[in-house]
């Protein structure tokens, strides 16, 4: 790719119940972790790659998503709420037409990590093909993850093609960002569906692909995992600090 996409869009609208009490009175990305909440932390992100039109799904608690933008005018964003939960895949079918035609980023509201030699953003740029892929996953090896639980979702072939796991023994665990292609919504009939759907149907024709995260990436599920990385978190911002 010659350039980053201009366009994310972040996926708010779930009620996040297992990381309950913290999601009873805020939606999962508004959960703090060393002190900022997960949607800032990627908003942050998004911000320093000049990836400025972003677009967030809302259904539950959505005042708690809105008053936070109203105070966030670094970006240009957009809200689409949803009336009934519609999926990953179809709340990204309902905002296409915010989308624009070409590829776009796709992140999870709750997706958290650290950048490693370069950004996220701007190694997914590099890697993706519009000629031969239709969707380029973001992978987090399972043996790297120690903070929180990891979950085997893939592997790689030799080819860079991602392989899903079904039995969960697979080597990497999706993290939660992507970049993809707003026609393999369009091509969808239903409007509630899985964008686990849209990556099956992916790999079946080879154009299902993955890049290996060189930084670290946490899978904050529960409210154990959320203390743990608080807490490595601040350690490290302490010793850095005092170095």
């Amino acid at each position: 790719m010659t350039k980053m996409p201009t366009h994310a869009f972040i996926l708010a609208a779930g009620k996040g119940t297992r990381l309950r009490p913290y999601t009873d009175t805020m939606p999962k990305p508004m959960v703090p972790v060393n002190g900022t909440s997960i949607l800032e932390h990627t908003l942050h992100k998004l911000k320093n790659d000049n990836v400025n039109n972003i677009i967030i799904n809302t259904n539950y608690l959505v005042d708690r998503i809105k008053n936070y933008i109203d105070t966030y005018q670094a970006l240009n964003i957009t809200i689409s709420e949803e009336d009934q939960l519609l999926d990953t895949g179809g709340g990204v079918k309902y905002a296409l037409d915010q989308l624009g035609d070409q590829p776009f980023f796709m992140i999870n509201g709750d997706a958290f990590w650290e950048e490693g030699q370069q950004s996220v953003f701007e190694r997914l740029s590099q890697q993706w093909d519009s000629e031969t892929m239709d969707i380029l996953i973001l992978l987090q090896p399972v043996n790297n993850m120690v903070l929180t639980q990891g979950i085997g979702d893939y592997n790689l072939d030799a080819n860079g093609h991602a392989i899903r796991s079904k039995d969960k023994t697979g080597q990497y665990m999706f993290a939660g960002v992507r970049i993809t292609k707003p026609e393999l919504f369009k091509n969808k009939e239903e409007d509630v569906f899985s964008f686990l759907e849209l990556m099956d149907e992916a790999q079946t024709k080879n154009r299902l692909y993955g890049l290996v995260h060189d930084g670290d990436w946490h899978h904050i599920s529960t409210p154990q995992d959320l203390d743990n990385v608080n807490e490595a978190l601040q350690t490290k911002t302490k010793e850095a600090k005092t170095a």
